[in-house]
């Protein structure tokens, strides 16, 4: 079989760009530490999704201190909204964030970090981060999640 010498080049060029494809992709996931987002959330365990209000500790979600700069955060997410509302941290504190769902399949996202995980009915999902920068970080569901979708926010403000 005799193939055109612009088909070898091209040839060529396409091996080329697939394997620069690849060592990009390669440095990027073992040199530099990139994660496809979610990936280093880890799952705990389940409950009961009719019975979120009245498993501890999501029978009182709420914000608590645990160390020096450490805290718990303990969330639920509902129909447009995630309790508590708001919560307040030092900067440099880590907040080992607990979260579940009562209804439905929402989102976990604080723009400007590197959270960004799922909240499934029953499942309870744990995911640290570092606050190192004072401010009012929002965070957002980015999982559609019915009609009211765009107003489910919390915040947790760092000073």
């Amino acid at each position: 079989m005799h193939i055109h010498r612009l088909e070898k080049i091209w040839i060529i060029i396409g091996i080329a760009m697939l394997g620069v494809f690849l060592v990009v992709v390669g440095i990027g996931a073992f040199a530099l530490g990139m994660q496809p987002p979610g990936s280093h959330a880890r799952h705990i365990s389940a409950i009961d999704p009719d019975k979120v209000n009245e498993t501890p500790p999501f029978d009182n979600p709420r914000i608590e201190k645990v160390g020096e700069k450490e805290y718990n955060a303990y969330l639920v997410g509902f129909a447009f909204g995630y309790s508590p509302d708001k919560m307040e941290v030092p900067v440099g504190s880590t907040v080992h964030f607990q979260i579940t769902s009562s209804d439905v399949v929402h989102g976990f996202q604080i723009p400007g970090t590197n959270v960004n995980m799922m909240v499934v009915p029953g499942e309870i999902n744990y995911l640290s981060h570092t606050f190192k920068e004072p401010g009012e970080y929002l965070i957002l569901c980015n999982e559609y999640c019915g009609i009211g979708h765009e107003y489910m926010a919390t915040t947790i403000i760092v000073s």
